[in-house]
């Protein structure tokens, strides 16, 4: 990515998520899942490649999700700390599960590549940062 392009992208996000814990939660989801595609770069079997990279892609299109679930969170509880607050404690730990989970997730994939691993376990890890996304939907929609 460009500098300048960059840049804009991280104003954008500065303004809509703040750079406290709601920016936190969007940048390590979007970390891990940078990781996953890092990972499943050097698989060499094109059937598993193409396994991994339709998993990568489900879970890519998540990430506009998270963060307008984050951005809505700062709207909800502005701020620039990392204290969590109370009401918003359900939708910040399923935020931060799905990130761990996204975390998990390129292990596994990273598991596959070296040949210790089938993709099954891949798409198991991947179903929990889906059913945390969810999670995270349904808690929004409580405090709201």
């Amino acid at each position: 990515m460009k500098l300048f392009a960059r840049h804009r992208r991280d104003r954008r996000l500065d303004k809509d998520l703040g750079r406290g814990l709601w920016r936190q939660a969007r940048d390590r989801f979007a970390r891990g899942l940078d990781r996953y595609h890092q990972v499943i770069e050097g698989v060499e079997d094109d059937a598993v490649h193409n396994h991994l990279v339709a998993i990568g892609d489900e879970l890519a299109e998540q990430l506009p999700s998270v963060q307008d679930l984050c951005t809505h969170a700062h709207r909800l509880f502005p701020g620039e700390g990392m204290d969590i607050p109370g009401r918003a404690s359900e939708l910040h730990s399923q935020l931060s599960k799905a990130a761990n989970h996204m975390a998990t997730t390129a292990e596994a994939a990273a598991m596959v590549r070296l040949g210790s691993a089938e993709v099954v376990a891949v798409r198991r890890r991947a179903d929990r940062v889906l059913s945390s996304l969810q999670d995270a939907e349904a808690a929004l929609e409580r405090i709201r």
